[in-house]
């Protein structure tokens, strides 16, 4: 190992500092943007593999992985599947506005699962719903990579049912620690609310690897890592959609982005967190933080890659321009402040 362990990091402000953010039409631009065919691939529901290996890609401008992977040129991207949409919108805008062809996103591993490429430099970017852990700060620092973290967006984890369910319209941090604990007690709808269904509540939620899977265990279990195993988990949040749009006992939870393409068939709860009503998430509760399960999301750049003109032309895009493909993309964008720390944080890490 060589030179210190560092991790390049932003100063967050308080929401108070935040500007009002422009009002955005999200739901018809999010679901065309999905259903795109990006970069010469399929999107997101077209993914063969949902067990979080990332082998499917989308490159701009076409190609395939075997024909880039190996190119040092090439900028390869991967980790969580709540960034994943805002990294595609991304990687297609570069690729209209710039005409490059080096930018290829693999099917999410999920945050941590990316981190295990990144790490090692198997990846250039990595996707993540929740800040570098130090362990891989060191892991990274171990094979002579420094990691550079940008703010990209907040996102608001969402709760949902089925359409069909006409009995829960909000829930507390305590009713959703009883139904996600350790061996739970809470199995039934009744067992919340003995007016409710005597039925049992079917969970879906992301896996072990995922960035809000760890982010919603510690929020709301006050657990690391730890929730009951009577849940159906998957890398793939399109998957969890589906799981809960066709069983009307069904409740999970993912990104804002996949709950706005699918919320004719889902619907969204309101949430109180330890204090407070609950709240629904809207872009405006999650871009002043009001929704309880907002929080910032990330990509992380190896340092090393700087010197690459074609990954600095990348990041300002993803800095500059294509901040007007946040909103697409089921994020909330950050304010002018946030943002602009963003872009000092890389400034900051670029080679002299």
């Amino acid at each position: 190992m060589s030179g210190p362990v560092r991790v390049f990091r932003l100063r967050y402000l308080s929401t108070k500092e935040k500007k009002e953010m422009s009002r955005v039409n999200f739901s018809f631009a999010f679901l065309s943007l999905m259903t795109l065919t990006v970069l010469g691939c399929g999107a997101p529901d077209d993914a063969e593999d949902s067990s979080g290996d990332g082998e499917q890609t989308q490159t701009s401008g076409g190609g395939s992985e075997s024909d880039t992977s190996n190119d040092p040129e090439v900028i390869l991207i991967d980790g969580s599947s709540t960034v994943y949409p805002v990294t595609v919108a991304m990687a297609e805008g570069f690729s209209k506005a710039s005409g490059s062809t080096n930018v290829k996103v693999n099917a999410p591993s999920g945050t941590s699962g990316g981190f295990k490429k990144f790490v090692t430099g198997s990846t250039d970017i990595n996707d993540a719903s929740r800040p570098i852990k130090d362990k891989e700060v060191q892991l990274c620092a171990d094979n002579n990579i420094e990691a550079v973290e940008l703010t990209v967006a907040i996102d608001g984890i969402s709760v949902v049912v089925n359409k069909e369910n006409t009995w829960c319209d909000s829930l507390t941090f305590a009713q959703l620690k009883a139904m996600w604990e350790p061996d739970a007690k809470v199995k039934t709808w009744k067992d919340l609310n003995p007016e409710w269904p005597d039925e049992k509540i079917k969970l879906y939620g992301p896996d072990g690897d995922s960035g809000t899977f760890e982010y919603f265990t510690e929020k709301v279990i006050e657990l690391k890592k730890e929730c009951t195993d009577d849940y159906q988990p998957a890398v793939d949040d399109n998957l969890l959609v589906t799981g809960v749009k066709n069983d009307r006992y069904a409740l999970g939870y993912f990104g804002y982005g996949y709950y706005l393409r699918a919320r004719e068939d889902l619907k969204g709860l309101s949430i109180a967190g330890a204090e407070g009503d609950p709240v629904s998430p809207t872009p405006e509760t999650i871009e002043s933080y009001e929704y309880p399960l907002a929080r910032p999301i990330f990509i992380y750049v190896n340092k090393n890659r700087l010197t690459d003109t074609n990954m600095k032309d990348f990041l300002n895009y993803y800095l500059g321009e294509g901040q007007a493909l946040v909103s697409q993309a089921g994020c909330v964008k950050l304010s002018e402040e946030v943002l602009e720390q963003s872009r000092k944080n890389l400034t900051d890490a670029l080679p002299e």
